[in-house]
Order: C-alpha cells, then structure tokens, then sequence
C-alpha cells in the first residue's frame, strides 16, 4: 500500500482509499480529497510536514499524519 505521505514533489496520483475513522476521515472529505481525485504534490516543508497539494483546482496544505491515511496509486 502507497501513501500520499509517500509521493514525492512534482508527482500526480490519483486516491484510491481513504483510511481512518469518524472526524479525521470527514475532515479529508470535506478538504476535497476523496476517492478517485487526482492530486499534484507541489512542495514539501523543510522537515517533511506540512505537505501542499493542488486538488480540483486549489491549494491544500496536508500534515503528514493525515497524509498517511490516504492511500494513492
């Protein structure tokens, strides 16, 4: 299993699961990250957290720990 937490700069990778439960799961959803969506990995922090994404047009910035639950391909 792949996570986004592993994706380097500059890579596309489409979702294909979301892990977690209750809150934090909703709160990914709800940040435009669901199954399927394409994400673009544009920089990584100095010291690897956080992370910022380009998702359906707009930037994100994901803390690792959240990118851990979300598995790529």
């Amino acid at each position: 299993m792949k996570t986004l937490r592993q994706a380097k700069v500059g890579d596309t990778v489409r979702v294909v699961k979301l892990h977690g439960e209750g809150a934090t799961k909703r709160r990914i959803m709800d940040m435009g990250i669901t199954k399927g969506v394409e994400i673009h990995v544009r920089k990584v922090a100095p010291l690897g957290d956080p992370m910022e994404l380009s998702v359906r047009g707009y930037e994100l910035s994901v803390r690792r720990a959240d990118a851990e639950m979300i598995e790529i391909a």
